[in-house]
């Protein structure tokens, strides 16, 4: 690369040459990079555009799983979610035993490897609830169901400094990869104290409809709140709001 001189600096590409704006000032450079009609046919880079492919197909699966649990994740993710997911995606992928090399795909793959995945690492549901909980799916009626027996809050559940209350939420999707499309429904709790009181028992059912032919996907997190003057809100917009995929059945 060269420095721009003369009193003209610009920013732009020029034939093979890129003009541009760097900390060294006015910088101009060859135009890099592999000819995309060679990239394309040359056999040499055939398992680049395998694994291209591969990761744009597990890209895709999991935009389509956060659109589906948008309206949980929006309040319990970290900055890094998307490259973690799609991480997990591509192991998930990585298992499809039917397919060729550069066509595997989500559906043909392991789902369940999903499980256990969250969503916040600064506020993992793993290190936020120690109640015991049971999480069911049947496929065959849609229901999708997250029991709790009671328990102490301020005892089973590691709350952010400044709670006073928070909310067991959790929602079931039964997700289409091939036609990007899905079923969802949330439920919630209702506002609890996080004091030492035992809480009632919780129970959240899902449904996604019977006999969906479909991965399903059930989530469960807590939402965080702070009492002020009688009102509730949610805790540093939802920060460390805990939220994982709990249980997954694929197909």
């Amino acid at each position: 690369m060269g420095r721009q001189k003369g009193i003209l600096q610009f920013q732009g590409s020029v034939g093979a040459l890129t003009f541009y704006k760097g900390k060294d000032g006015f910088m101009v450079r060859e135009k890099g990079g592999i000819d995309a009609k060679r990239f394309a046919t040359d056999p040499s880079f055939q398992r680049t555009r395998e694994n291209g492919s591969e990761f744009g197909r597990a890209a895709k699966a999991g935009k389509l799983l956060r659109t589906a649990f948008r309206g949980q994740i929006q309040n319990a993710m970290d900055s890094m979610v998307v490259g973690r997911l799609t991480q997990q995606m591509m192991a998930v992928l990585q298992e499809d035993k039917v397919s060729t090399r550069g066509q595997r795909n989500v559906i043909d793959g392991e789902a369940a490897l999903l499980q256990g995945f969250e969503f916040n690492v600064d506020g993992k549901l793993t290190t936020s609830l120690f109640a015991n909980y049971e999480a069911t799916i049947d496929r065959v009626t849609g229901d999708c169901i997250v029991n709790l027996p009671s328990f102490i809050p301020s005892q089973l559940i590691a709350a952010t400094a400044g709670t006073t209350h928070y909310k067991i939420i959790s929602a079931a999707a039964a997700i289409d990869f091939e036609n990007e499309a899905f079923v969802v429904d949330n439920k919630e709790s209702v506002l609890l104290p996080w004091d030492n009181t035992a809480s009632a028992i919780i129970n959240l059912n899902n449904s996604v409809g019977a006999n969906s032919t479909h991965p399903i996907f059930l989530v469960l997190g807590i939402s965080f709140f702070q009492e002020v003057n009688g009102m509730q809100y949610p805790l540093k917009n939802g920060a460390f709001n805990p939220l994982a995929i709990v249980k997954v059945e694929g197909l």
